[in-house]
């Protein structure tokens, strides 16, 4: 099993979060919160994090330090993180967490 599979394996046990769903329409693995796509893994050892562009502004700071993310120039909402090691699925479950109090907070 590669990291992006144990990350989503991981989160899948998460009872904030469903597999797939009316709110994944693409054929990349994703994980939902009700209706809105919060994670997704597109290929590779890569995983993508619906953040909200507000939480990216508020995180910005503390997201630069880290090489393992990747932050798109656009305001997309999304965050990309590299799963190289074992800390960056812990970077990816905290990620997580924050796109889940984000979702609540918004319908950006």
């Amino acid at each position: 099993m590669d990291l992006a599979q144990h990350a989503d394996a991981r989160l899948a046990q998460w009872s904030a979060l469903t597999r797939g769903g009316a709110c994944c329409d693409r054929p990349a693995p994703g994980l939902c919160a009700g209706d809105r796509e919060i994670v997704r893994f597109p290929g590779g050892s890569t995983a993508q994090v619906h953040l909200t562009t507000a939480m990216i502004e508020r995180l910005r700071p503390a997201l630069r330090t880290s090489t393992a993310l990747n932050l798109t120039p656009a305001p997309t909402g999304w965050v990309g993180v590299r799963l190289e090691t074992s800390s960056d699925i812990d970077l990816l479950a905290t990620l997580v967490s924050a796109a889940l109090l984000a979702a609540e907070r918004t319908t950006d």
